[in-house]
């Protein structure tokens, strides 16, 4: 019997970032102001934007938090829990784009700030693939899967959702205080357990 091929997913890790809808984009940067792209990012579209914002809590604040284009719906500020602690507002655990109901924050930019009744968030751990890549991984869109990282401080993440696209790179999102846990950095590879 043929011995079991290791089925590795690349690891990428997200600090925080802040995703801006149209409206937002003009109240902090001008009326027809378009995001300047400052280098691609994996995902297909995505891409790390030349311009950074202010994030303000009732604690605490970080200066220089990069934008991720393009643009989308709603607004959706992405912290790790470590930072909440800074900010002094605990974000909720939410699969990426559902905000509703999420933290409150305070965008600041050059030309105006913007206060979101919602929209803070700490992004639960997710894999992106395109259906190809699906398939020959065996999984689907929403399943929850895990993944085992080996080093030096080798674990096991659970509840790791799969997200399944047409343009999507297969690859783990870790937020810093998971990858950090882990004692990961990255281009590091885990292990997809189903």
């Amino acid at each position: 019997m043929g011995k079991k091929t290791k089925m590795k997913i690349p690891i990428e890790i997200s600090a925080r970032h802040i995703h801006l809808c149209q409206e937002d984009l003009e109240n902090l940067f001008g009326k027809g102001y378009k995001l300047k792209s400052q280098r691609k990012l994996s995902q297909a579209d995505e891409f790390a934007a030349q311009e950074t914002l202010t994030m303000v809590g009732p604690k605490g604040k970080f200066k220089n938090v990069r934008i991720v284009g393009p643009l989308r719906d709603q607004t959706q500020v992405d912290i790790s829990r470590t930072d909440g602690y800074k900010l002094g507002d605990i974000p909720s655990l939410r699969i990426s784009s559902d905000v509703t109901g999420s933290a409150p924050i305070t965008l600041i930019g050059p030309e105006g700030k913007v206060e979101l009744k919602e929209g803070l968030i700490c992004a639960k751990r997710h894999i992106h693939m395109n259906p190809k890549e699906a398939e020959k991984f065996g999984v689907k869109d929403r399943q929850i899967v895990s993944l085992k990282i080996s080093g030096k401080r080798a674990l096991t993440f659970h509840d790791v959702i799969v997200r399944v696209k047409p343009g999507f790179k297969t690859t783990l999102h870790l937020d810093t205080d998971e990858a950090n846990a882990g004692w990961i950095e990255m281009g590091d590879e885990g292990e997809l357990v189903k």
